[in-house]
């Protein structure tokens, strides 16, 4: 596998993996119902470094990396991760996962938060904690799940 910085051509691919993410509703807090631009331009915004992973060719996964907060909290980073349906299992989430780290220590972050990991994507919660994030905040039913309701989010973190 090879994780490399997106390209402008990577977009449809990226929008493949994410669109149908976003549209099932169950692990990020994005409206499910966001245009295909609007989608588009979050994950790819100017405010982020959007990585992919390829595997023989072909783009299977896709994570970004930015700042957490502005001033004070700029020291933080942030990433959002998500794999195709059809690669799920396989490691690619891990493995950008550990991309990511290298990437944020070599940018100079001290640390990385995830401030809003839905509890019940237990495959998600397990692969933060054996990459060394800890639950450090619990929010109560904050997250509006469409089959199990309302579901806690969990901030975790790790010092780089």
């Amino acid at each position: 596998m090879r994780i490399r910085n997106a390209e402008p051509a990577d977009a449809d691919a990226i929008l493949a993996i994410i669109l149908p993410l976003i549209r099932a509703g169950e692990t990020y807090a994005i409206d499910p119902d966001m245009s295909e631009p609007d989608v588009r331009g979050y994950w790819l915004g100017a405010d982020k470094e959007t990585f992919v992973a390829e595997e023989a060719g072909e783009i299977v996964g896709t994570y970004y990396l930015r700042p957490n907060q502005a001033g004070g909290g700029r020291h933080v980073c942030n990433c959002g991760y998500m794999t195709s349906i059809a690669s799920a299992g396989r490691g690619i989430a891990a493995a950008m996962c550990r991309h990511s780290l290298d990437q944020a220590r070599s940018r100079g972050y001290r640390a990385m938060q995830f401030n809003f990991v839905v509890s019940t994507n237990d495959r998600a919660v397990r692969l933060w904690q054996r990459m060394g994030f800890e639950i450090v905040g619990r929010l109560p039913g904050a997250f509006h799940h469409p089959s199990a309701g309302f579901v806690d989010a969990l901030v975790m973190f790790q010092t780089l």
